[in-house]
């Protein structure tokens, strides 16, 4: 059984690792999509300022270079069973987060609403998923209240 969690948390991770990647490789079309969805409140736009004056990028840029460098970390590490429960746990919020602004398909209608409601129903799939990992952690324990069926 240890084998099948260790192949199933691989596989699990190549998702999360590839669109890191491909996040990070197209950082102009990320960003574009960031700041079509995100709006910054209005409270936060003071260091949001800041921030873009730092780093000369604006927060859609930095959003997008931070949602990639998550997925990415996060995947190669429950990949590598480095840190796999803690990790876990970022990437439930990370989705959950996500689909909220991305996959927003209670403000639309017709196909776009179907396709939106079938990419939240897939991150609520994902999150069960994680939290599965976040629950085993590193794999099987030796104490008495896990048993392994």
């Amino acid at each position: 059984m240890p084998a099948f969690i260790t192949i199933g948390r691989v596989l699990f991770a190549v998702l999360f690792i590839f669109s890191g990647a491909s996040k990070l490789l197209d950082l102009a079309a990320t960003t574009q999509m960031i700041s079509t969805k995100v709006a910054i409140p209005e409270m936060l736009t003071v260091y949001t300022t800041q921030l873009e004056g730092m780093t000369g990028m604006p927060t859609a840029q930095l959003l997008a270079i931070a949602a990639a460098a998550v997925e990415l970390i996060c995947g190669l590490a429950i990949a590598l069973n480095f840190g796999a429960r803690f990790f876990a746990i970022v990437l439930i919020l990370f989705v959950i987060v996500a689909t909220f602004y991305a996959h927003d398909f209670w403000n639309q209608s017709g196909p776009e609403q179907k396709n939106n409601m079938i990419h939240a129903l897939k991150n609520l799939s994902l999150v069960g998923a994680l939290f599965i990992i976040a629950g085993i952690g590193r794999g099987p324990r030796n104490d008495p209240g896990y048993t392994d069926v």
